[in-house]
């Protein structure tokens, strides 16, 4: 499925679970590295207004739908994808992981949440090792000199499977330059995903996620932080419905 966000293009890639599963698992078979980005509406809005944000989502390997809007969209313009949250794909990217013998690392958040994560993850996953766990400092400059230095220790580290939790765009950005500081290393971003696993952040309940619901749970328990970043969401949200309608009738697939 494939977005115009501001003249440019951002596609959805991996469509499915298995589609996901099959193209990491030849990645880390072969070695060749990775960056992983979850589309959600968030991005969209973001991706509107920044041009190096479009450039950066450009050089992303691999995108999946993130969020209800982008599937429900996509289902309008006749593209069928599934929804794969960067949170639900961590346990199935550390499981194939663990299956090929492959390392894992943790940048993001703070100590405490990746010592949690980091516990959780080698206790749910059986043959499971992260031998890398980086908190970036306050101000953390994603494609600057810091950068530089963690993707030398993950590159020191021996892991070939990272996870991102920095936030977008910042994740992003970090997943991009570190395709090309250290290419035979995956990088997975996947936002909040640590914190729910160290139970730093609860996730949102299966009955509101079932009802395409966990932004409404998100937003009233964090009004400051959240409140404005759906609403931003939400205004753009008919236009980019009528868009993928009109795709469908302009380029119906079957």
């Amino acid at each position: 499925m494939d977005f115009r966000v501001s003249g440019d293009r951002v596609s959805v890639n991996v469509p499915t679970w298995p589609a996901l599963q099959t193209r990491v698992s030849e990645r880390l078979a072969t070695g060749q590295g990775f960056a992983l980005a979850t589309l959600n509406l968030d991005h969209i809005v973001k991706l509107r207004g920044s041009p190096a944000f479009r450039r950066v989502y450009a050089r992303m390997d691999l995108v999946t739908a993130d969020g209800n809007p982008i599937v429900w969209m996509s289902r309008l313009a006749g593209r069928r994808v599934e929804l794969i949250p960067g949170a639900d794909a961590i346990l199935m990217l550390a499981r194939i992981a663990a299956r090929q013998g492959v390392t894992v690392a943790l940048v993001g958040s703070t100590d405490d949440t990746l010592a949690g994560a980091k516990a959780y993850l080698e206790g749910e996953v059986r043959d499971l090792h992260i031998v890398e766990t980086i908190a970036p400092a306050m101000g953390f400059d994603p494609a600057g000199a810091d950068a530089s230095r963690i993707f030398a220790r993950l590159d020191a580290s021996g892991a070939r499977l990272c996870f991102v939790a920095l936030g977008a765009p910042k994740q992003e950005i970090f997943a991009a330059a570190g395709r090309v500081q250290v290419p035979g290393l995956g990088f997975a971003c996947i936002g909040a995903g640590l914190d729910f696993f160290a139970g730093t952040q609860r996730r949102a309940p299966d009955w509101a996620r079932r009802f395409a619901l966990e932004w409404l749970w998100r937003m009233v328990g964090s009004p400051r932080r959240l409140g404005m970043r759906y609403l931003r969401c939400l205004v753009i949200l008919p236009g980019q419905m009528l868009r993928a309608m009109v795709l469908r009738f302009r380029s119906p697939q079957h």
